[in-house]
């Protein structure tokens, strides 16, 4: 791994950072970060909207909706009950201000660190959708007190209001004394401040869904040292209403709250229609952020990143981190903090570049880093990638999604091997990358794995190449009993074994027998793409009749200049007449290719040819993260002897 280090920030940004680490570190050093507020605004902010409503739903429960009683029936509360409904109506105030506060706070948070753009686009959005909502429940709440700053803000609110040609001035008139101020009109901003919250709920619930995994409580000492810090400054301070509002009277001063209020205070000097201007302005600005600099870091990019272990391979958006990533397909990667606080996402990067976002020092090690380390919750992909990780202890096995495919044709393609042509359902879709492998299921839940044999394309269609395998179950039925409009169930797609795209190494492919069907998807991928790195593809089979797409390669040949071919016959047949290489494979290639320190290698054949490959290419320079195998790189279910695997090409001891 090459570690590019931080992103190259604006001073003002990096500032940010600088502070935001400080607090962070802070924090850290008095409660942990297991408890640290920083790392769980998202969380905070859900908690408290969770105790406005409660407390909320207890206050509404004796409120009057009417000019007459609703001021003393706000009142009643903190005087009859001052150790329920009094304690209740300051947590209720108290709570919406730390709400407004924690919303800003983490909305700022991700912005100094970059964590607003690429997929995380609608997340943002829609928390300024809820920062407004906040702000709109909160002005109206304060309006059903009916005090003197329910009569400012009803009447300046008006007046705002009024500034827009489509009212005309209709508004205001509504408030010009107190014979004006009706029933109803309580009753609406009863329903308002009803109707508000809702939307805030779904809203709230549908910007967490787009985070994976994303926390909406957190931790038990931060909730209970919330509630109870609240719940002091509510006893120190209560919340009481101020005279009651009497439009006969111009308001001259009131007791103001600054976390909601702000705007008000602009409205009479700058006039109306410049806060207009300011806060339409503000908010489309806010809006456009994630495209406007959309672009301007290198690491903004989409790529793949292959986690061998799990057998996956997952495409990663642009921004995102590889936590992300790795949550939203599922993968049991640890993880806490997710701001490079705690050091529990760390991995190994075995393949590829990654660009670090800030993080805590203690986090991550200088050594740590040079040797491949990385957090997750902090590493976006230069391009694509590799990775080793530690999984979560007693996490279960990562679900496959599973489809139905009918049997179109069947094609021998020699003696011994049987194309096989699948087509999606109707309706359905497979997104593959050329390389991966699917899970034939059989009657009884057994499995047989088989590479694609071809590109992944629009139209649903699937190539396998299935080896006949004596005694073996599946293969026994593709050659015996299979027919044409059969459905086959099967589950995937996974496998690591695709091509990485972001190096411009020259490649030596090596396909031992059938190990030629994902060599031959991940090629055919490449001439679809325009791929023009130097490609040799090393072929060994016993005899020419074994050579089984001959035709295929030779197209390739007189097509792509950048392409060519060494087949090498390890037994030919008298009849074969034979002049080309023979002999063992892996001494074929190393004889003309003594150094391959400057090369990538994709082999695939035999689990036995895969594990001699790796060792003898490395003694031959080739490193280590160049060299890939897909029989190799198996998931831990799915290990080097299982026999329900074969091998991605059909020759599991049991087809």
């Amino acid at each position: 791994m090459i570690d590019k280090g931080n992103l190259q920030l604006k001073p003002l940004t990096t500032t940010g950072q600088k502070i935001f680490l400080a607090l962070e570190n802070l924090f850290n050093r008095s409660f942990g970060e297991a408890l640290n507020p920083f790392y769980f605004l998202g969380a905070i902010a859900n908690f408290l909207f969770w105790i406005i409503v409660f407390s909320g739903l207890y206050l509404y429960i004796f409120f009057e909706t009417s000019v007459v009683h609703a001021y003393a029936s706000v009142q009643a509360l903190s005087q009859t009950q001052p150790y329920v409904g009094g304690l209740l109506r300051s947590l209720h105030r108290y709570a919406s201000d730390a709400l407004v506060l924690v919303i800003a706070l983490h909305m700022t948070r991700h912005v100094v660190f970059n964590r607003y753009q690429g997929l995380r686009w609608f997340s943002w959005v829609s928390g300024i959708l809820i920062l407004w909502l906040t702000y709109a429940s909160g002005i109206n709440g304060y309006m059903l007190a009916w005090d003197r700053l329910s009569q400012f803000l009803v009447t300046t609110t008006a007046q705002w209001f009024d500034a827009l040609p489509i009212l005309g001035g209709a508004m205001a008139r509504n408030f010009i004394s107190n014979a004006q101020v009706s029933d109803r009109m309580f009753s609406l901003l009863s329903f308002i401040h009803i109707g508000l919250p809702l939307c805030l709920m779904t809203l709230l619930w549908v910007h967490t869904q787009r985070i994976p995994s994303a926390r909406t409580i957190p931790p038990r000492g931060l909730m209970y040292g919330l509630l109870l810090s609240l719940s002091v400054l509510s006893v120190i301070k209560p919340a009481f209403s101020q005279s009651q509002a009497d439009m006969g009277i111009v308001v001259e001063t009131v007791a103001f709250d600054w976390f909601y209020l702000p705007i008000y205070a602009l409205i009479e000097p700058w006039g109306p229609i410049t806060v207009w201007l300011l806060l339409l302005g503000s908010t489309a600005l806010l809006v456009a952020m994630p495209w406007i600099y959309l672009g301007t870091s290198k690491h903004l990019k989409s790529a793949r990143m292959a986690v061998p272990q799990d057998d996956r391979l997952i495409s990663l958006y642009a921004g995102e981190t590889l936590l992300d990533a790795g949550l939203r397909v599922g993968l049991p990667m640890p993880f806490e903090c997710r701001n490079g606080g705690c050091g529990l996402c760390k991995c190994t990067v075995t393949h590829g570049e990654v660009s670090l976002l800030p993080y805590q020092a203690w986090a991550l090690s200088t050594q740590e880093r040079a040797s491949g380390i990385t957090l997750m919750c902090c590493a976006q992909a230069l391009g694509d990638l590799e990775i080793s990780y530690l999984p979560q202890e007693g996490t279960a096995p990562l679900a496959i999604h599973r489809y139905t495919a009918r049997v179109t044709s069947l094609a021998a393609l020699s003696t011994h091997v049987m194309l096989v042509g699948l087509q999606m359902d109707s309706g359905s879709r497979l997104v593959f990358q050329a390389g991966q492998y699917i899970n034939i299921i059989l009657s009884d839940g057994a499995k047989r794995s088989f590479s694609f044999a071809n590109a992944c394309t629009d139209s649903g269609y699937i190539e396998l190449h299935v080896a006949r395998v004596r005694g073996g179950r599946f293969s026994s039925w593709v050659f015996d009993r299979m027919v044409v409009g059969e459905l086959i169930e099967f589950e995937g797609p996974v496998g690591s074994f695709t091509l990485r795209e972001n190096s411009d190494k020259p490649i030596i492919f090596v396909a031992g027998a059938t190990g030629f069907a994902p060599v031959k998807s991940i090629l055919e991928h490449a001439f679809e793409t325009g791929i023009q790195r130097p490609m040799v593809l090393y072929w060994g089979v016993r005899s020419q009749q074994d050579l089984y797409l001959l035709k295929q390669v030779e197209h390739w040949l007189a097509m792509h200049k950048h392409f060519s071919f060494i087949p090498v016959l390890s037994a030919p047949l008298a009849q074969d007449n034979w002049t080309g290489r023979t002999g063992a494979l892996l001494e074929a290639i190393l004889a003309d290719y003594p150094d391959l320190s400057a090369y990538q290698v994709y082999a695939c054949g035999s689990v036995r040819m895969a594990q001699s490959a790796q060792t003898s290419f490395e003694k031959h320079g080739l490193m280590a993260s160049e060299c890939f195998s897909d029989a190799f790189h198996l998931a831990p279910q799915a290990t080097l002897h299982d026999p329900s695997r074969s091998l991605a090409m059909g020759e599991a001891p049991h087809g």
